[in-house]
């Protein structure tokens, strides 16, 4: 696919263009660095993005990995997307599901959900590593209840568009005259940039909200470097673009059309009033996997992770 040639390049002249800029919170979780974006101090949501958080690079010894027992979500719909390793997905609507490097999972919790995340066995044999992306997309009021769901789409299925130093992979809606087949709520965009040394992308100028997160390398705005490890969300209608630094850059970019009001988010709940987190924790906190809203998935269910107190 070619580049869209209404989206010429369009350096902003002043910093003003940056709306927002966001340093994301680094937490080690035991050899294993997460570093969260959204939401932040300064900004909830992007768009509907309401999570963002940058998993890794880590690297395991054999035998290693990740284990994230299963646990519940409600009013989002999660998106892992991963540049190295994988992750083995399992939820309680059947999914058993691998992720691989440019490969998306997408899966819309609606009234209830639960998941896991772990390294295969099979991975474990050897060293491996992980770096990656994962968010969360805020449903829209009438979606916030619906039934859970799971798409899983490879890397040959998503739209890539190349040119002029740059290769931009289209995860989620639509940008750049492209379209993801990925089936979401709300106007949205999402897509993994690499960008060659001076390299310029444009980001789309037809949705309200647009953000980049750095990943790796640099790029430059009106003048100023940001490293890796920055997120910068644009004024809206802004005609914008970004050049990459020396060394290149990785970015995601996302946005999107703001939801109907703010949400509620505790925990791994995110919902448009609070009575509809007090429900959904009351009914992971009693626990009735058989009976109850929510279920464990196939083939994980000997352990959870309990409300946290």
């Amino acid at each position: 696919m070619s580049w869209n040639p209404t989206q010429t390049p369009h350096s902003p002249q002043s910093l003003d263009a940056i709306e927002t800029l966001i340093i994301p919170r680094a937490r080690d979780l035991g050899g294993f660095e997460v570093r969260r974006a959204l939401p932040s101090p300064k900004r909830q949501m992007v768009g509907p993005f309401i999570f963002f958080d940058q998993m890794g690079p880590a690297e395991f010894l054999t035998g290693g990995g990740i284990d994230v027992r299963p646990h519940p979500h409600t009013g989002l719909a999660t998106v892992t997307y991963l540049y190295k390793g994988e992750f083995q997905h399992r939820d309680s609507t059947g999914a058993n599901q691998m992720v691989h490097p440019g490969e998306v999972n997408w899966m819309i919790a609606g009234g209830g959900v639960t998941h896991s995340e772990r390294t295969s066995e099979e991975m474990r044999r050897q060293p491996g590593s992980l770096f990656g992306i994962q968010t969360w997309v805020a449903l829209p009021d009438w979606a916030e209840d619906r039934e859970a769901s799971f798409e899983h789409h490879g890397r040959e299925a998503l739209p890539v568009i190349e040119e002029g130093g740059k290769t931009v992979r289209l995860i989620l809606g639509n940008a750049w005259g492209a379209a993801s087949p990925v089936k979401t709520f709300t106007e949205t965009f999402y897509a993994d940039a690499i960008l060659a040394p001076g390299a310029q992308l444009p980001l789309p100028d037809t949705h309200e909200d647009r953000g980049i997160y750095v990943s790796e390398g640099a790029i430059e705005v009106a003048g100023e470097v940001f490293e890796a490890g920055r997120m910068m969300v644009f004024r809206p209608g802004d005609r914008i673009s970004v050049t990459a630094g020396p060394a290149g850059a990785r970015l995601m970019v996302l946005g999107g059309e703001t939801l109907e009001g703010p949400r509620y988010i505790s925990w791994n709940f995110v919902a448009s009033s609070q009575e509809r987190i007090d429900a959904a924790k009351e009914a992971w906190r009693q626990g009735d996997f058989t009976h109850g809203r929510f279920h464990l998935p196939p083939g994980d269910q000997e352990e959870f992770i309990p409300l946290p107190r």
